[in-house]
């Protein structure tokens, strides 16, 4: 079995700490706030950045282009090990189709005819896509293959269920996901939506309640919707800079459902820049997505 690498993007908000001890490889999202641009080699501080645009700053994002994946996956190839990108979602981003066209022009260059990229979309975001990354790693750790792990992958991502609200409407507006009347009323009676990722990777809209805690408590209602007969040992949660409101969605999952393994980290900058700081979001294998 030839030896290979796992690879994903700065989207799918994995802790430093994880993608080090899991050596993963990492394509890294740009992102712009207040004329400065940032990187993984080069972050701004998660909190500093919530801060910011708590105080108004607009920040901007980047996709990974084409260069820049081949570089990444050549970089892989040239040690002798294959590569499986687990992409960031295609509904969200152009990262995963750079991801394809690069593969396509490593293969057909034919500089390593004996290796292999395989790119999958992963139609997942923040850590939906970390959640997936990880059933993937536990897969390779346990010594299954390349075409294996990929194949898994595929079948499964679509059980990969995201929910998830945010705490400013006008986040949501500038991003086009809700009317600009709708973000001003919505914001005066303090209507929280609850959002989605669906089959395609796109966000979007499923309900809306009153309240910020009982916007939290829907996630964990939609939960228990879809969860069905899906071994969940472990669940994933994101937030925008409000690690108590995800501590206490923490606390319902471990009430309701008896789960007492989590991975918590914030929603990184890139996606953070379009669903703001206040987001939260719950990620677990069920159906329907």
């Amino acid at each position: 079995m030839n030896p290979y690498v796992i690879m994903t993007d700065t989207t799918a908000d994995l802790p430093e700490s994880y993608i080090q001890e899991h050596e993963l490889a990492i394509l890294s999202l740009n992102y712009t706030i207040e004329g400065k641009t940032y990187d993984r080699e080069n972050p701004l501080d998660v909190g500093e950045f919530y801060a910011k645009m708590r105080e108004g700053s607009m920040p901007t994002t980047s996709q990974v282009n084409p260069e820049q994946a081949k570089e990444a996956f050549s970089a892989c190839l040239a040690q002798g090990k294959d590569v499986l990108y687990i992409a960031f979602s295609s509904g969200l981003s152009g990262t995963c189709g750079s991801g394809m066209i690069a593969a396509q022009e490593i293969q057909e260059s034919g500089l390593y005819p004996e290796r292999r990229v395989i790119v999958i979309d992963s139609l997942s975001a923040s850590l939906g896509e970390g959640l997936l990354v990880h059933k993937a790693v536990m897969l390779k750790e346990a010594g299954k293959s390349l075409d294996e792990v990929a194949d898994w992958v595929e079948k499964n991502k679509l059980h990969l269920c995201h929910n998830f609200t945010v705490d400013d409407l006008f986040h949501l507006h500038r991003g086009g996901r809700v009317s600009k009347a709708t973000a001003i009323l919505g914001t005066m009676i303090n209507i929280k939506p609850v959002l989605h990722v669906d089959d395609e990777g796109h966000l979007i809209a499923i309900g809306k309640v009153r309240g910020r805690r009982k916007s939290l408590a829907a996630l964990v209602d939609r939960m228990a919707e879809q969860i069905k007969n899906y071994e969940n040992d472990e669940v994933f949660i994101s937030h925008g800079d409000c690690i108590e409101d995800a501590e206490y969605v923490k606390k319902l999952v471990q009430e309701r459902f008896g789960i007492n393994k989590f991975v918590i980290n914030h929603v990184g900058p890139t996606i953070g820049a379009h669903s703001g700081p206040g987001t939260v979001a719950l990620f677990f294998m069920g159906e329907p997505r």
